[in-house]
């Protein structure tokens, strides 16, 4: 009996223990909520806001500007000289510039056979353009069939060259640089640069050329993207929204109005003279081509964009490659600004505003605020303010401002206007990663010059759209499963549960949609969906 007795009283015990911890915690959040979360909380909600307008503000006036170029019909052909290059019975082929491609890879089996035939299919006189392949790939194996490639284009008469280091010292920026140290170069006058995952049409640089030849004050003329693989999966559908919003609206507006944008680091032409006067490819930081872009920028160049020229690439497939590309694209601008911001600021060459749109607009706001205030208010601090109701957001921060920072930013892709909400989830789920990624660049802490190169497939997308083999379990654990992602979204849950619990139920549907956005992510079957059309 006496047992039996032991037994039953256990578990009222344990019961206790229970009450006494829960009672002894909500005693310590309530002596510390008032005198310290309160006041930190409003002051997170303060900067968040003031950041959502620099955001809302830099979003407006692009969509003003786009409508008034739409409106006006400020075409590149109208604001810069363009006009054909004619035959010269007497100079013959010594009338046209000297051209010179470089195509940077490294272990690109599935693509590089696409990239050299694109470059050597294009039309341009054979004696007046060189095709230079620049391969630091690793694998034996692969270089032979790259070698192979240049060799089986070189015998049809195409002047194309191979070269390649003994390092990879300095990565994509190190092989350019070293690329334009031979010999030949030194007879070009304009240097083409397209990624291993690159086709351009044949009639690429009878579009560009022209521009530059007849503007000598231009160094770049930068072409638009065109997705081979946008409809794969719903990640690739939304990356291609986010990118083609870069392409339709900020490209655009930095060339017509300041002449000024980031190199995309292929798909563009620029001019040799005015790539040396910058001080040619710096590897300081993982975007070589915006510190390329600036650097010239400061010496007084100018820029154009041409968004009606496309050339077809790859979106990342997987999100690994996603993850890692998103790293280098915002660890690499916050890195850069950090190094050159002074630099900037003491420049004698450019105007003022052409300083402040370099330093706010293209920098602050849209390198560093925009990846930033996503997170950190509608991932923290938006969902904190339902633990601690005293702490109000307005509903203009909170709903009106992002409702339309979101609207302007579909605009780049009409056919995808019905997946904008699984492209906010996305998006704010990618944040996390910019936002770290941000801090690691203006901090130079320890993978600031990470480089890992996106993983291409190429023709293995044709024969993964041909044939569908069967389909193999899609997680491991240890190899999909991504910590930061499932603790972000246990904590969106968590305040979601207290929202219908115990708060006014302002946010709780879009706390358990942002949390179920996390765990798929974080448990990675993001690249699994596929999207309706």
């Amino acid at each position: 009996m006496e047992g039996l007795s032991s037994t039953a009283i256990l578990p009222d015990t344990l019961q206790g223990t229970r009450d006494d911890l829960s009672m002894q915690m909500g005693l310590i959040w309530g002596q510390i909520k008032a005198p310290l979360m309160v006041p930190l909380l409003r002051l997170a909600v303060v900067v968040c806001l003031t950041m959502s307008l620099m955001l809302f503000v830099e979003r407006v006036y692009m969509g003003i500007v786009i409508v008034l170029v739409k409106l006006f019909g400020r075409k590149p052909e109208r604001r810069y000289k363009w006009e054909p290059i004619k035959d010269d019975v007497e100079l013959g082929n010594s009338a046209y510039p000297m051209v010179l491609v470089q195509i940077p890879m490294y272990n690109e089996r599935e693509v590089y056979q696409l990239s050299i035939g694109a470059a050597c299919g294009l039309s341009w006189p054979s004696d007046r353009i060189i095709i230079q392949v620049l391969d630091d790939s690793t694998d034996p194996t692969i270089k032979d069939l790259v070698e192979l490639e240049c060799q089986r284009w070189a015998s049809k008469g195409i002047n194309i060259k191979y070269e390649i280091r003994d390092n990879r010292n300095g990565y994509k920026a190190g092989a350019l640089k070293e690329g334009m140290k031979h010999s030949y170069v030194k007879h070009c006058d304009y240097v083409v640069i397209f990624d291993a995952d690159f086709q351009p049409e044949p009639h690429f640089l009878w579009r560009t050329i022209p521009f530059l030849l007849h503007n000598p004050e231009l160094a770049l003329v930068q072409a638009r993207w065109k997705f081979v693989n946008a409809d794969e999966c719903l990640m690739t559908r939304m990356q291609e929204m986010s990118l083609d919003y870069h392409f339709t609206v900020e490209q655009e507006v930095g060339s017509s109005t300041y002449a000024f944008f980031g190199f995309n680091g292929t798909a563009g032409v620029w001019r040799i003279a005015a790539l040396n006067e910058a001080g040619g490819w710096k590897d300081r930081t993982t975007v070589e081509d915006m510190d390329l872009a600036v650097r010239a920028s400061l010496k007084g160049w100018k820029f154009l964009y041409l968004g009606s020229l496309k050339v077809k690439n790859e979106l990342p497939s997987t999100l690994k490659a996603y993850r890692y590309q998103q790293h280098r694209w915002s660890c690499g601008p916050a890195n850069l600004f950090r190094k050159m911001v002074l630099e900037i600021i003491k420049n004698k060459k450019v105007s003022t505003w052409k300083k402040v749109h370099v330093i706010y607009s293209f920098f602050v706001v849209r390198k560093l605020v925009a990846h930033i205030v996503t997170f950190i208010f509608y991932c923290v601090v938006l969902p904190a303010t339902v633990l601690v109701p005293e702490v109000e957001v307005p509903k203009w921060g909170a709903v009106y401002i992002p409702s339309i920072i979101t609207l302007l930013n579909a605009v780049g892709t009409p056919r995808s206007l019905h997946l904008l909400v699984f492209w906010i989830l996305f998006e704010n789920v990618m944040s996390l990663h910019r936002t770290k990624a941000t801090f690691i660049g203006l901090l130079e802490a320890g993978r600031v010059n990470e480089w890992i190169v996106t993983e291409k497939l190429g023709d293995a997308l044709k024969a993964k759209a041909a044939v569908k083999a069967p389909r193999k379990p899609r997680f491991r654990f240890g190899e999909r499963l991504h910590v930061l992602e499932l603790l972000v979204g246990a904590y969106l849950f968590f305040c979601g549960c207290y929202d219908v619990v115990f708060g006014k139920n302002h946010y709780f549907i879009y706390l358990y949609a942002q949390a179920i956005a996390f765990f798929i992510v974080g448990f990675g079957y993001v690249g699994t969906i596929i999207p309706n059309s």
